[in-house]
């Protein structure tokens, strides 16, 4: 399988923030979850691979081309949702196709005005009277309708209600049938890429705690709950961080498999990318 990005010992220093020695393969024909808390570098990773800032060191390359060729990609291979991104507001969905098909030369117009209509989006109505979750779907839409084989989100889903999100997110599946797209999605909602993510990458403090397919993690992952007396008697070489509650203990096992046998008896229950996020980074470590 090749890789859609490739990165090697990336490096990026700001006064409070540093990311060090970053090296990361997203493989093409994949989804792949970026998740961690509010200033953990996701953001900064995005940016950097996007060439919006510049890196301090390292190698990042898109479809084997140094990311610094990011101009001669961008038209008609890579697209682009980032939390901050905007349309002007006087125009109209109508008027973003008129732009849209000038610049992108796969641009689908039949495929856009579709997806307008499956979500409910005016076509002639100017973009200042929509609301947040309105103005997300459309820059999904766009994004989408440029047909580029890598899709890079930041936040997508962020502002939309349930029930959009799954649709959207059936959109993304659907856009994986080639199996040369790829998709690269940094998310709050970590529901969300337990249902679509191939490959999650957990970013904490500029490092990154844990890159694994996504269905290893589920599978071998689990949260042991116990009391403070049955908390003594498990090996620590069993668990990796454990949180402790005003009832019980919470115990992070990387080898569910194992510690059910070793363990039979306790409270042992499946673990969800969020349990796991605050287990390793709230949880004491071992």
């Amino acid at each position: 399988m090749n890789n859609a990005i490739t990165i090697t010992n990336l490096k990026k220093t700001y006064p409070n923030f540093k990311m060090d020695n970053i090296s990361l393969n997203i493989k093409e024909g994949t989804i792949t979850g970026l998740i961690g808390e509010n200033g953990a570098g996701k953001t900064t990773l995005i940016k950097a691979i996007l060439n919006i800032i510049n890196k301090d060191d390292g190698v990042i390359k898109i479809f084997n081309k140094d990311h610094q060729e990011f101009e001669s990609l961008v038209k008609d291979d890579i697209a682009v949702v980032l939390d901050n991104t905007f349309f002007p507001e006087l125009l109209s969905p109508k008027d973003i196709n008129c732009i849209m098909k000038d610049i992108y030369s796969k641009w689908d117009q039949t495929l856009y005005f579709k997806y307008l209509k499956q979500f409910n989006l005016p076509p002639k109505q100017m973009i200042k009277t929509f609301s947040k979750g309105m103005r997300k779907k459309l820059e999904i839409i766009t994004a989408l309708s440029s047909c580029p084989r890598l899709l890079i989100l930041d936040e997508p889903t962020s502002g939309l209600d349930p029930v959009v999100r799954s649709e959207i997110l059936d959109i993304f599946q659907e856009f994986l049938v080639d199996e040369k797209n790829t998709i690269l999605f940094s998310s709050h909602i970590t529901s969300d890429l337990e249902h679509i993510a191939d490959y999650i990458i957990f970013l904490n403090e500029g490092q990154v705690l844990l890159n694994e397919q996504k269905d290893d993690i589920l599978e071998n992952y689990a949260i042991l709950k116990c009391d403070a007396k049955y908390f003594e008697k498990i090996d620590h070489s069993d668990f990796i961080s454990y949180k402790k509650n005003k009832y019980e203990y919470q115990v992070l096992l990387s080898n569910k498999k194992k510690t059910l046998k070793k363990y039979q008896g306790a409270v042992i229950d499946k673990v969800t990318l969020e349990e796991l996020m605050i287990l390793l980074i709230k949880g004491v470590r071992v």
